[in-house]
């Protein structure tokens, strides 16, 4: 079994991570787009287009599914995907976790890239699970990048500047971009208020790495032994984990769990 996973950047970790834990027999494809990050700024056009080619660097290696983990690409670039792939590999994108978030009672936050932020798709997702409970979208300026580069200093800064937007009630945070679930420890002690319950943390790599495995008919097995191979694909080139994905425990966990491989692909 293999499936790829596709983001601008090392967003993706939590997601592959989360497959591997469900099935460490897993071959997974990396593919990312280094050059070209960040997707967020970009016009839906350029993120359609940046996103097909990552995702055909992706399909040549035949995986039996994709993931699309990353929110501005599914926002985006879904349907694109799902007819230039074809209707025989299953494309799965990555939606926030608004709707469980809201099932848990309010308030809620939802932190986003500030393109995300008060968008038409945002504002759809809280209109349609969450209209019966008081949500604060929390635009989170410059922390996926400084999560990209894995850059401790401007993570905090990043953090502690949305953790004053959000309001010091909130039951819960919604990571509304892949980047955040990296730094879901750095979240939660920013927005912990003393004497409140446990913050609850709402992110999409559970649910997506889930999917990915009904879409295909398997069923999870932790037990299952590590052996599945990883293969990384950075902006069609062949490559290794980037230094940055290290630093995370997602990334250390992908390098540890079976053989590293790389792979060529070439441009397309």
């Amino acid at each position: 079994m293999k499936i790829a996973l596709m983001d601008a950047g090392i967003g993706l970790l939590a997601a592959a991570a989360a497959v591997r834990r469900l099935r460490p027999d897993t071959d997974l494809v990396l593919a990312s787009d280094p050059d070209g990050m960040p997707w967020g700024p970009r016009t839906p056009q350029d993120v359609t287009a940046r996103a097909l080619t990552v995702a055909e660097s992706a399909a040549a290696r035949r995986p039996d599914a994709l993931i699309v983990a990353c929110n501005t690409a599914s926002v985006h670039a879904l349907p694109a995907l799902r007819a230039r792939l074809g209707a025989d590999l299953p494309v799965i994108g990555t939606v926030p976790a608004i709707k469980p978030a809201a099932a848990g009672g309010g308030p809620v936050a939802v932190w986003a890239t500030p393109a995300t932020t008060g968008s038409p798709y945002q504002r759809g997702l809280i209109e349609e699970f969450a209209a019966d409970v008081r949500v604060t979208e929390v635009p989170c300026p410059g922390l996926s990048d400084a999560v990209e580069c894995a850059d401790e200093a401007a993570i905090g800064r990043a953090v502690a500047a949305a953790a004053a937007r959000t309001p010091d009630e909130v039951k819960a945070v919604v990571l509304g971009c892949t980047h955040y679930e990296l730094v879901e420890r750095h979240i939660r002690e920013a927005v912990q208020r003393p004497g409140r319950p446990p913050l609850a943390l709402y992110g999409s790599a559970d649910a997506v790495a889930a999917q990915a495995l009904r879409r295909i008919g398997e069923q999870p097995a932790p037990e299952a032994p590590a052996q599945g191979n990883l293969t990384v694909i950075l902006s069609g080139r062949e490559a290794a984990l980037p230094a940055a994905a290290l630093t995370y425990e997602e990334g250390r966990q992908l390098r540890a769990a079976g053989p590293a491989r790389r792979e060529a692909v070439h441009e397309q």
